[in-house]
């Protein structure tokens, strides 16, 4: 699942309808702008006519503005939708239903702030209506705000416990609050309520298969393309499953389907270019991250009975930043020969990326990050991975080996990276600096150094197991140098140490099944030790190749010794999306 929204794939969540109230008919086009279920373009031309009549006033010139906005909505022009919401709020300020409208076109233009401030004042003005706790609960969900979702998907079960739907976005906020055992509750109670409805059969096989649960997955995914031949979503579900269960030609002719039925699907196209990239297809992998970077992300808006439902590919901009580290990955090596494939993505070949970079010619020098790597490398190899090594890297040559570990992580069921030298932040994104990096580049510095992000979206595919180690918070001159270079200006925050993924909960990058391990809280520097290594790095080294050690216990481990050794000045922090357990070495004692 993508640990920031909904379930991979984009989970099919349904707000409520944009629908206007029943007005009396007064003239014929008072009846076709108000009919609701007939032609975007024609209903158009009926509410701007009456609109541009004069002849109606008040709550029925309020509802013109409202299925006008409807209709806009349908056409993808949301825009104009919203500037006919802003009407209909200025004719009935006290109507919840015009802001809770309002708060649904903010979310398809992904400005959350404002959708999650109109659904405050739905629910302000009628707390007694779930649907106005729903939409806000959707709102604080894709702002990031689990626990807050949570909490108004609740209090909406609370005053309808018979809605099956309000059950199902619960599922997915719990989810992705990492409360996976209440999650699969609340996807059960959604199927109890509607067992005809497959977009809850969807959605619970992707928390079934979050947690590892495949042949469960697998039946439910199946039942929902069953229930909704049509329904793309299901498609795509069954193709991550078929990849999780090593078979390969399932998943294709599922991502098939899929992009057959609906060809703006970003998340299957993304989803198709890593399986033909595990198969060894760059070619093919290379077009459908091409396509899936043509399409505008976002959410499509269908009519029906009873109103219109707003469905979101929930995972669109996350497969976005997927599809443009892959296909960055690919064309930077176009030139070269493809790596060979040495194992399918079922397999449990593990793989690692260890770089140390301390003799820096612009930032300050750090004497230990080529000791740590090495101290590392050795012991991830004595664990039986296949790991690459760089020390002191250039640019040039970072880009290079980050590039060949991304390829060689498509066949991994466990992908560790491994980072000591000096990181920076900027405006709340974190680099990575090459040895070469300069501080003299104005606008340009960015360029100069890798970003985190990057390559983070390059491991997100879901069917493996990535542990990201940044000893990379050291103290850090660069910093302080670079506010002081000509053309950053103060709306650029550069800070020593990194920060907290933004990502994280926000439509981010970083997916289900992933760990980021930082060798002290966000925004602080660490120590690089006075001996042969930093404290995280001896820590981590002491205690990352314990047989039956779960990551995230030996992880508290490094945790506690490093605050020992350093008398607290040093805190590691880490941040987790894992499912389940991992072991490096060995399993459960």
């Amino acid at each position: 699942m993508n640990r920031f929204l909904a379930v991979a794939f984009g989970a099919t969540v349904a707000l409520a309808a944009a629908t206007a109230p029943a007005a009396p008919v007064a003239a014929n086009d008072m009846v076709t702008c108000f009919k609701g279920n007939i032609a975007p373009d024609a209903g158009i031309a009926a509410c701007n006519r009456l609109i541009a009549s004069g002849k109606v006033k008040g709550a029925p010139l309020a509802n013109a503005y409202a299925w006008r906005a409807t209709y806009f909505s349908r056409k993808g022009d949301i825009d104009r939708a919203l500037s006919d919401a802003d009407a209909r709020i200025r004719l009935t300020p006290v109507d919840a239903n015009a802001f809770q409208a309002r708060a649904s076109f903010w979310l398809i233009k992904r400005d959350y702030d404002r959708a999650v401030r109109d659904a405050d004042e739905a629910v302000r003005l009628n707390p007694k209506d779930p649907d106005n706790w729903n939409t806000r609960g959707f709102a604080k969900q894709q702002a990031g705000d689990f626990g807050g979702a949570v909490s108004d998907y609740s209090q909406a079960i609370r005053i309808n416990p018979k809605a099956a739907g309000i059950y199902s976005n619960r599922g997915n906020a719990r989810q992705l609050n990492g409360d996976l055992a209440n999650a699969l509750a609340d996807h059960d109670r959604a199927v109890a309520l509607d067992p005809k409805d497959a977009t809850y059969w969807y959605n619970r096989a992707g928390a079934r298969r979050e947690a590892g649960q495949l042949d469960a997955a697998l039946a439910d995914a199946e039942k929902a393309a069953a229930l909704a031949p049509k329904l793309p979503q299901a498609q795509a579900e069954l193709g991550l499953i078929w990849r999780l269960k090593n078979d390969l030609p399932r998943a294709m002719a599922a991502y098939d389907r899929a992009i057959a039925l609906d060809p703006n699907l970003i998340s299957a196209y993304a989803a198709r270019g890593l399986a033909h990239e595990s198969k060894g297809d760059i070619n093919s992998a290379r077009r459908d991250f091409q396509a899936a970077l043509s399409i505008a992300t976002g959410a499509v808006v269908k009519s029906g009975v009873g109103g219109d439902t707003t469905y979101f590919d929930a995972g669109s901009h996350r497969y976005h930043e997927v599809a443009r580290a892959r296909l960055a990955v690919l064309n930077a090596a176009k030139d070269a020969p493809a790596s060979p494939v040495r194992a399918q993505a079922g397999s449990e070949r593990r793989v690692a990326l260890v770089i140390g970079n301390g003799a820096y010619t612009s930032a300050g020098a750090l004497a230990n990050p080529a000791k740590d790597a090495t101290a590392i490398a050795r012991n991830l190899r004595s664990m039986g991975f296949d790991v690459s090594e760089g020390i002191d890297l250039k640019r040039a040559d970072m880009t290079r080996v980050i590039g060949d570990f991304l390829r060689n992580a498509t066949n991994a069921r466990i992908a560790v990276l491994f980072y000591a030298g000096h990181g920076i932040q900027i405006d709340g994104k974190n680099y990575l600096l090459p040895i070469d990096a300069r501080v003299e580049n104005g606008s340009d510095l960015a360029s100069d150094m890798t970003d985190l992000d990057t390559i983070l979206a390059g491991l997100d595919d879901q069917v493996r197991t990535n542990i990201v180690i940044l000893d990379a918070c050291r103290d850090n001159p660069t910093a302080k140098a670079v506010t002081q270079v000509a053309g950053i200006g103060r709306s650029v925050a550069v800070r020593s140490g990194l920060a907290a993924p933004s990502g994280l909960g926000k439509g981010g990058t970083v997916g289900a099944g992933t760990l980021l391990a930082f060798a002290t809280a966000p925004g602080q520097v660490a120590l690089d030790g006075d001996g042969d290594n930093s404290p995280f790095s001896s820590a981590l080294s002491r205690h990352i190749g314990t047989p039956g050690l779960e990551v995230q216990q030996m992880l508290t481990r490094v945790r506690a010794e490093v605050v020992a050794a350093t008398r607290n000045k040093q805190v590691p922090w880490s941040n987790s999306s894992l499912l389940g357990e991992v072991f490096l070495v060995g399993g459960k004692p």
